[in-house]
C-alpha cells in the first residue's frame, strides 16, 4: 500500500506550481541530508602521532613536499571542540595549506577529558604539557627556533607559556582570534558576573563541564543566527552540493564538543572572565607572575570582525602590551570559526598566516 501512496503524493506534487515542487525538493533533501546520510570525515591531512601525555597528543604533519622553511610550527588549540577544524577537509584546510607551502606543521591535540581528569589546571597544560611539546617538536624537526599558532583559547594559553618562558627560543608567535582582555567581554560579561554565576557550585557539582552546556552558552550570544539559522540556511541552498558538504563539515565539528576540566574551567572564568587578571599583569601560574611584557617573538595578532566569542578589541588589547619589536594586528573579514573554514578562510586567513611566517621562518 504504501508505494502507491508514494507516488500519488509524487504524482500530487507534479501538478503543484514549480515554486511549491523547488520548495518540496528542498525539504525533502534537506530531511535526507539530516537523518540518513553519513557524516562526513575530518582531519584527511596525513599525519604521526609522536609524542603522548595522559590523554594529550602531538601531531606531526606529513610533507607533501620537500621542507622550505627552517623553523617548525607547533599549532596549540583550545580546551573545548576538536582542533580538526584547523584541517577540516582537504582544500578548506589550514593545515593541509601551510604543509603544502613548505612549513613542518605540529599540532597538540589535548584529546577528550574525562571525570578522573577534573582537577586538571591550566597550570598543568601551560606548565608540563605545552613546554615538552614544544622541546619534543624542536628535537624532531632538528631545530633551534619554534613558531607557535594559538587558536582562540589556546592562544591564550600560548601568551601565557611565551611570557614565563622568555628564556626559550620562540622566534614567532600567531594569535588567531584569542582574547586577552575581558574587561568588556559582551554578553559573556553579564552572564559570568560573580554575583550571578555561582561558578564554584557548578565545578564543585559537576566535576568536568559537559561540552553541551559549552556550546549552549556560545550560542546564546546569537540565538536565532545560531540555533536556527543552519538549519533555514540548509533548507534554502538543499540543492547546492557544494554547499551541503560544508555544511555537514560545520555542523559534525560544532556539535562534535569535548569536556572542559573542571578546575582549569574554574580558572578560566574567574581568573580571567570575573577578575581580567591576564591583561593586568596579575595572573600567577604555578606560583609565577604573568608578565606579557616578557614577550619579545615576532607576533601575528589575527581578529575577526564578525567574532562575538573574541570580540576583536578583547584581542588587539595584547598589541600595547608586549614587547615585540616586530608586531602586526590584521582585522579580517570574517567570524570566529570561518576565520580558518570557508571562503574568506581560504582566501584571507590562510594567505595571510603563510605570507608572514614564510618571511620570519627561515
Amino acid at each position: 500500500m504504501s508505494t502507491p501512496m508514494v507516488k500519488d503524493w509524487e504524482d500530487v506534487i507534479d501538478t503543484l506550481p514549480q515554486e511549491v515542487k523547488r520548495t518540496y525538493r528542498r525539504f525533502k533533501r534537506a530531511t535526507e541530508i539530516l537523518t540518513t546520510e553519513a557524516e562526513p570525515e575530518v582531519g584527511l591531512t596525513p599525519k604521526e602521532i609522536i609524542w603522548t601525555k595522559n590523554k594529550t597528543k602531538l601531531y606531526r604533519f606529513a610533507p607533501s613536499q620537500p621542507k622550505t622553511h627552517r623553523i617548525p610550527l607547533l599549532i596549540i588549540y583550545a580546551l573545548i571542540n576538536k582542533p580538526y577544524i584547523l584541517d577540516l577537509s582537504p582544500g578548506n584546510s589550514l593545515v593541509e595549506y601551510l604543509v603544502n607551502q613548505g612549513f613542518d606543521v605540529y599540532m597538540l591535540d589535548w584529546g577528550t577529558p574525562a571525570l578522573e581528569d577534573r582537577h586538571m589546571k591550566l597550570d598543568d597544560y601551560i606548565m608540563d604539557y605545552i613546554p615538552r611539546a614544544v622541546r619534543k617538536v624542536m628535537k624532531t624537526a632538528e631545530s633551534d627556533e619554534i613558531s607557535l599558532l594559538g587558536y582562540c583559547m589556546g592562544g591564550t594559553m600560548t601568551s601565557i607559556f611565551a611570557a614565563l618562558h622568555p628564556d626559550l627560543p620562540i622566534r614567532n608567535i600567531i594569535f588567531m582570534t584569542s582574547p586577552f582582555d575581558f574587561s568588556d567581554a559582551g554578553l559573556f560579561t553579564n552572564w559570568l558576573d560573580n554575583r550571578y554565576f555561582n561558578l564554584d557550585k557548578m565545578v564543585d557539582t559537576m566535576g568536568i563541564i559537559p561540552p553541551e552546556m559549552i556550546d549552549f552558552g556560545n550560542k546564546m550570544l546569537k540565538p536565532v543566527v545560531n540555533f536556527c539559522g543552519p538549519y533555514v540556511n540548509l533548507v534554502d541552498r538543499a540543492e547546492n552540493d557544494s554547499f551541503v558538504n560544508s555544511w555537514k563539515l560545520m555542523q559534525k565539528w560544532v556539535n562534535d564538543g569535548i569536556p572542559f576540566p573542571g578546575e582549569a574551567f574554574r580558572q578560566w572564568i574567574r581568573e580571567f572572565y570575573q577578575h581580567n587578571k591576564l591583561i593586568n599583569g596579575e595572573l600567577v601560574i604555578r606560583g609565577r607572575n604573568v608578565n606579557l611584557a616578557n614577550i619579545k617573538a615576532s607576533v601575528l595578532n589575527m581578529a575577526a570582525e564578525r567574532d562575538h566569542i573574541a570580540i576583536p578589541h578583547q584581542v588587539e588589547a595584547l598589541m600595547d602590551i608586549i614587547s615585540s619589536q616586530d608586531k602586526t594586528f590584521v582585522l579580517l573579514p570574517t567570524g570566529h570559526v570561518s576565520v580558518c573554514f570557508g571562503r574568506q578562510a581560504i582566501n584571507k586567513t590562510y594567505p595571510t598566516v603563510g605570507s608572514w611566517l614564510a618571511e620570519r621562518s627561515n
